[in-house]
């Protein structure tokens, strides 16, 4: 498969590089079992867009999104009836399923899979028997899959990204002190027209100690903000930015630029209907109209509540052949180096795009459509709805 761009649209493009590492053992096999070609070398790498005005004409058209936990039983009696064991990690985020193989759910169980992963933001599968293709397959049955125009992906698999840090530090350097990429605070895609919906990550190789995810949860950390606080955000816009930089066709000489796109600061879930905090430190980049510094003072304390609460996140320890699959809409994600890339990790991720997101006024937040708000929490909503 000769490197190309993922649009045949654009023309102006750079070379990628070839990788030359020696795959982990687990991936080999995984690979080589799924029938993916490694013998033009791995991963592939489309060839990269040069210019921001290609970059923005890639999705830049909407589509309909039809949310997969929208229509799901809300009961999800068909996942959980056939699973042996479902364990809640912690309170507010994060859920484990024992006894299924995610390749072989049905169209039903898919649904209620997307609404479990709706209402505790994470779910975690162990001891997955699942190719790159059938990845692929349940990824384009939650929406639209993402293919990057620029990162790895599995030679004859375009959409399914390889996520392999020692291949990413032969391009950034990691240090302890910098160890960079996913490292940080952030959520996906969240430049796009239509952002990430569910990803799935499945790690086929992951280091013994070390290596954990770490998830928090939106729907938490706008429920962390006063209600008074919650108004001055609600339906306000920001800028979302791209990971990638791109230079701009018409002044070059200006240097790299990033795709930007307007978004609401709190979206709603489809599925819920539960308001969720949307911002991440590494690409939300300010609120719409408001001057900078007035905008870095409440991102600032935005980004400080979502990352630091630990009460509203999940830290997961991996195991060879474990699927986690979560959602961009309502969670930020952080990647911990610690193993300091002693030890192999390597796995391959889909991406859904989702619906454009919205925000309604009239939603809920979680704690109130549960209704478990303690006292304190009702009599601050009875202040704001009734001032003195």
């Amino acid at each position: 498969m000769a490197p190309s761009a993922i649009d045949e649209r654009i023309v102006d493009v750079a070379p990628p590089v070839k990788d030359t590492l020696g795959l982990p053992e687990p991936a080999v096999l995984r690979l080589k079992k799924a029938g993916v070609d490694l013998s033009k070398g791995y991963p592939y790498r489309p060839a990269r867009p040069l210019y921001l005005q290609d970059v923005y004409q890639i999705r830049a058209n909407e589509w309909t999104h039809d949310d997969a936990g929208a229509r799901a039983d809300k009961s999800k009696s068909a996942l959980f009836s056939a699973a042996t064991k479902v364990t809640d990690l912690t309170t507010h985020i994060g859920t484990e399923v024992e006894g299924l193989q995610l390749k072989d759910l049905t169209d039903q169980q898919r649904d209620e899979l997307a609404l479990l992963i709706a209402e505790r933001s994470v779910v975690f599968f162990r001891n997955q028997d699942i190719s790159p293709q059938q990845q692929l397959e349940l990824g384009k049955y939650y929406g639209v899959p993402e293919i990057h125009p620029q990162v790895p992906q599995v030679p004859g698999e375009l959409g399914v990204t390889v996520i392999w840090p020692d291949l990413q530090a032969t391009e950034r350097s990691a240090t302890y002190r910098n160890p960079g990429g996913a490292s940080r605070w952030h959520s996906d895609l969240v430049h796009e027209t239509q952002p990430a919906g569910i990803t799935h990550l499945h790690n086929d190789t992951v280091p013994p100690t070390g290596g954990d995810t770490l998830w928090a949860s939106g729907y938490a950390a706008y429920e962390k903000l006063s209600p008074g606080f919650r108004r001055i955000i609600d339906g306000r816009q920001a800028v979302y930015r791209s990971a990638h930089a791109y230079l701009d066709r018409d002044d070059p000489s200006a240097g790299p630029k990033y795709v930007e796109r307007v978004h609401p600061l709190v979206r709603v879930h489809p599925a819920t209907g539960w308001k969720a905090l949307w911002v991440n430190r590494a690409m939300t980049d300010r609120i719409v109209g408001l001057d900078r510094e007035e905008s870095d003072v409440i991102l600032n304390y935005l980004f400080h509540v979502y990352e630091t609460n630990v009460d509203i996140q999940v830290r997961f320890k991996w195991t060879p052949g474990t699927s986690a699959l979560w959602d961009n809409r309502i969670t930020i994600h952080n990647a911990s180096w610690d193993y300091g890339g002693r030890q192999p990790r390597h796995g391959t991720r889909v991406t859904s795009l989702a619906e454009k997101p919205f925000f309604d006024p009239a939603a809920p937040t979680r704690r109130q459509a549960l209704g478990v708000l303690d006292e304190s929490e009702r009599r601050e909503l009875e202040k704001v709805d009734s001032p003195a």
